[in-house]
């Protein structure tokens, strides 16, 4: 993930045509200081100086706001651009987390032999056609977990988590692919903001297929980790139905604006503004939604079901910093925090696999 935000709710556009102002403004006061020195010209020289000086700075405004625009739409590109041919396949997920999670492997080699995996389509209301694999508990139970990838990865990508829900604590698992990753359609990444829809409704299509009748329903827990923890923070604000009970985010951001402009800084050594107020609108234009809106820290104040957070003392990506505010601002509902010692982004599950496997135990039995 190379960019995500949070910080203001000003409207991009404005903000845009007053920075062009600006340029405008600084170039007139310059004009006029020209002018104040020169004049001993004659009046007719004075007025082509003007005029020139008028047709210099409508061409500055025309440069600098096709440069914030080209700069604006490279941003936007780089950020949320994840062409089809990009998307590492199923087979590189898998073999990645047999290398970084080894305690797996069997297990992995065992539901794939055995093809207890499944594939699952389906279209979303927003029209995209949606993908999804989902696993069977080793025993019949309503207990089943949501597990959602992160930043440019896949369900496959996420099946250690996969192995905790469904090898040590014997829970059904779905995983699906977001918008524009695996092999769900979609043109773009939608930093778990749009995404929350998208959950809601593997949810149900969840419960429909691990209900154990049809009178009854799933428990559930939607648990992701980076982006993945973002949309479960971004669903946990709306309304959300009984079967889906518990939440737990590992290495979330508190907004998509705070993320990017993080990384903007630290990436490209740049402020926040102007460029990502114009890239935000630029967003909203191609999209349909904005940097400023997604803000998972004001979802999080919305919830009100029990929510874990986790999160790597040494995470600079997603920086740790940024737990200590969302888990003060979920005041609905119980809640629980584990921070993974000397864990970089994302990392916490390998690191400390057994503390981790403990923490979220612990937390999805204790009495409400």
């Amino acid at each position: 993930m190379f960019f995500y935000l949070y910080f203001s709710v000003i409207n991009p556009f404005p903000v845009m045509i007053n920075s062009i102002c600006v340029l405008l403004q600084t170039f007139l006061l310059v004009l006029l200081y020209g002018i104040q020195n020169n004049i001993l010209m004659t009046q007719g020289k004075k007025l082509k100086s003007i005029k020139t000086g008028i047709y210099a700075a409508i061409a500055i405004i025309v440069i600098a706001a096709g440069a914030l625009y080209g700069a604006s739409s490279y941003m936007l590109d780089y950020s949320l651009g994840y062409p089809k041919e990009e998307r590492m396949t199923a087979e590189h997920w898998k073999e990645r987390t047999r290398n970084e999670c080894p305690w797996t492997a069997a297990w992995m080699d065992s539901i794939y032999g055995n093809h207890c995996v499944k594939d699952t389509f389906l279209t979303m209301p927003s029209g995209y056609r949606a993908h999804a694999i989902y696993l069977y508990a080793p025993r019949a139970t309503v207990n089943t977990a949501v597990v959602v990838h992160g930043y440019k990865v896949r369900a496959e990508g996420i099946l250690h988590i996969a192995y905790m829900y469904n090898h040590d604590l014997g829970y059904n698992v779905l995983l699906p692919d977001l918008y524009g990753h695996g092999l769900s359609e979609g043109d773009h990444i939608q930093m778990g903001w749009l995404d929350r829809w998208d959950v809601i409704r593997w949810a149900e299509v969840a419960n429909d297929i691990f209900r154990l009748s049809r009178s009854s329903s799933t428990r559930q827990v939607i648990h992701g980790i980076s982006m993945g923890a973002a949309t479960t923070m971004a669903v946990s604000g709306e309304k959300t139905p009984d079967y889906v009970e518990r939440f737990v985010e590992d290495c979330g951001y508190t907004s998509v604006w705070d993320e990017f402009a993080g990384q903007l800084k630290e990436e490209f050594g740049l402020p926040s503004f102007p460029l990502m107020n114009t890239t935000s609108w630029l967003c909203q234009q191609r999209y349909g939604w904005s940097f400023s809106e997604a803000r998972q820290i004001e979802q999080v104040k919305k919830s009100t079901k029990p929510m874990l957070f986790i999160h790597g003392d040494k995470d600079a990506f997603v920086p740790y910093s940024m737990l200590r505010p969302l888990f003060d601002a979920k005041t609905k509902g119980r809640k629980a925090i584990f921070i993974a010692k000397g864990s970089v982004h994302a990392m916490a599950y390998r690191d400390h696999h057994k503390e981790y496997t403990a923490r979220v135990k612990e937390f999805l039995n204790a009495a409400e």
